[in-house]
């Protein structure tokens, strides 16, 4: 298991890190993986009714530009029979017909939650949000996309090598 970060300077309100060795069977496991294995349980089946789970933290880490987050979202999408189609467009999710009423509310939410000090929902969007989803399913999305905004900041600022397998 990788060891944390350990500052090796500091001053004028910025830290240098030593970055973890992180060996190629070390990236995917660990206390990061088994902790986002473990949040996924409590928020995923309240959401699996909206279809939506990998793809909210698909759009949250894109947003974010976490790669690591991107491949184990997208692997773990397709191995469980998302498309890779539909994965391509996630990004301009609104410019295409390839979504449902739930999953683009789903995505709605995620992308709100992600840029919070930037982004806004407007009334409309939370009105068809609460027509769509069950009170239940959007704390969940909203706890989902909390968790993955979480790990992507983990994944980003550890520095976690992404590289072809």
């Amino acid at each position: 298991m990788p060891s944390a970060p350990t500052i090796i300077s500091a001053g004028k309100g910025r830290c240098r890190w030593r970055r973890p060795t992180v060996t190629g069977a070390q990236a995917g496991q660990g206390t990061f993986s088994s902790t986002n294995t473990s949040l996924s349980p409590r928020s995923a089946p309240r959401c699996r009714d909206a279809d939506s789970v990998e793809l909210v933290k698909i759009r949250a880490s894109q947003i974010n530009g976490c790669a690591y987050c991107l491949r184990m979202h997208s692997t773990d999408a397709i191995a469980a029979g998302e498309s890779p189609d539909r994965l391509a467009v996630v990004s301009a999710w609104r410019e295409t017909q390839y979504f449902s009423d739930i999953e683009m509310a789903a995505l709605h939410i995620s992308e709100y939650v992600t840029a919070i000090s930037t982004a806004e929902l407007p009334d409309t969007i939370r009105a068809e949000i609460s027509r769509t989803l069950t009170a239940e399913q959007i704390a969940a999305v909203h706890s989902l996309a909390i968790a993955i905004n979480a790990f992507n900041r983990v994944a980003i600022c550890s520095h976690i090598p992404v590289a072809p397998e």
